[in-house]
């Protein structure tokens, strides 16, 4: 079989279609190219029409349509090979297109899908009077369409009209009762608005007088539950009046028993271990030597202010933890924002709560350590060291306040250090006989070891 690749000047490939192809005709071209697809081998189909060489006829138009569609357009070898199938399968079609005298009793759309695969001469205009043909079709059919609506809607308004006639008569004959049911129900709810509003007369009596027994009962009721909460009150407050004079009497009792028994135990131990450092033999004192005065030899007042230690000196530490039964009280931050501040405050609490530890088992004394509870952002897990009580300020209480309790805790007598470099702290703790020393003075002690 020979294929044309070109036409001469009259079979009407130099014929250009000027508007886009009618969707009837469309349809048609792409079932004459979907019918010619099967009988082309895969190198004789377009690049882009052969992943559909497989499909059925009706998937292969539902699929490719459009792709069909533009590669008849635009391959004129494939529109070529396309019309040489149709011309096997519709032969008279064919010659009629190619004599010029297309069968009058053919569909325009299938001459016009023919003319436009075949290009015979004046296939534009087979293109162009089949459109124009079938828009015509379309026109009469709408116009057909819109006459037999025209007379349903005609046919419904007559029906509606008699309907809307009859249902007008029977509402009017509804109406007519419903005037009478309504005038009868009237009568009965007047009679009935009559009953009622003597029965809320009544009824409001009846409230009226429920209400008066209610308020002189609630009277009576306030006043029993005012007298029985007074009795109670009175009776509480009597309660814990006793129970307050108890806890009082016992509280002070322990309190005092347990102040003039360490006070006791400060004297007894001082002055043991003076009898035993001074080695003092047991001499009768008489009256004449306790007049003071300077005897020969001795030193006079001036002397020993001299040999006076100086108030930086870790030495007074040590003769102050020396003493019997001396107290230890340090204020914490105050200690370690003065010698370490850089260090978090975890890690100053338990630099200094071990330091404090050996120096508790160095010299015996009773060491406690106050930090201020508002510097906390959680409760502190921590385990207290060895011969160190750790005490943090409750809520609302500062540091400086805890230590003017713990020393006035103390009984007068007992030798209590407070290191804290506070000047408020210093001033208040001295007030109450307690002895401050600087906390430059017990850094050097702790780093003196």
């Amino acid at each position: 079989m020979v294929e044309t690749t070109g036409g001469g000047p009259g079979d009407g490939a130099a014929e250009v279609l000027d508007r886009p192809l009618p969707e009837g005709v469309r349809k048609r071209v792409v079932q004459i190219v979907s019918d010619g697809f099967g009988g082309l081998t895969m190198a004789e189909l377009p690049a882009q029409l052969r992943q559909y060489a497989r499909f059925a006829p009706n998937r292969r138009v539902k699929f490719a349509g459009n792709a069909m569609a533009a590669a008849v357009e635009s391959d004129t070898l494939f529109r070529q090979r396309i019309g040489e199938r149709f011309r096997e399968s519709q032969p008279e079609l064919c010659g009629a297109l190619d004599s010029g005298t297309p069968p009058p009793a053919a569909d325009p759309l299938d001459v016009a899908a023919a003319a436009y695969v075949l290009r015979p001469a004046g296939w534009v205009k087979l293109v162009a009077a089949a459109g124009e043909e079938a828009q015509r079709a379309d026109a009469e059919r709408a116009d057909e369409e819109s006459r037999a609506e025209l007379e349903r809607l005609r046919e419904q308004l007559a029906e509606a009209r008699e309907h809307t006639k009859t249902e007008t008569e029977r509402l009017r004959t509804e109406l007519e009762s419903a005037k009478k049911e309504a005038d009868s129900l009237h009568r009965k709810l007047r009679a009935a608005l009559s009953d009622v509003k003597r029965g809320e007369a009544a009824l409001r009596k009846l409230h009226g007088e429920m209400e008066t027994l209610r308020s002189e009962g609630h009277i009576q009721v306030s006043a029993a539950e005012s007298e029985n909460r007074r009795l109670k009150a009175r009776l509480g407050e009597a309660e814990a009046a006793v129970e307050a004079t108890r806890r009082a009497a016992r509280e002070g009792r322990s309190v005092e028993d347990m102040r003039v028994r360490l006070l006791l135990d400060t004297v007894l131990e001082a002055a043991q271990g003076l009898r035993r450092e001074l080695a003092l033999p047991p001499v009768s004192v008489r009256p004449a030597e306790t007049v003071d005065a300077v005897e020969p030899g001795r030193m006079t007042p001036k002397d020993i202010a001299a040999r006076a230690l100086s108030e930086n000196d870790p030495a007074i530490l040590d003769q102050l933890l020396a003493l019997p039964q001396a107290h230890l009280v340090v204020d914490g931050y105050n200690v370690t924002k003065t010698g370490y501040p850089q260090m978090p405050l975890e890690q100053q609490r338990l630099r200094l709560l071990g330091q404090l530890s050996q120096l508790a088992a160095q010299t015996g004394a009773e060491v406690t350590c106050v930090f201020d509870g508002a510097e906390l952002a959680a409760p502190v897990l921590l385990a207290p060291p060895r011969g160190v009580r750790v005490l943090f300020s409750k809520p609302g209480v500062t540091a400086d306040e805890l230590i003017r309790q713990l020393v006035r805790a103390e009984p007068p007598g007992r030798p209590v250090i407070v290191a804290s470099t506070d000047r408020e702290v210093a001033d208040g703790i001295a007030k109450a006989g307690a002895r401050p020393v600087a906390s430059v003075v017990l850094l050097k002690r702790l780093t003196r070891g």
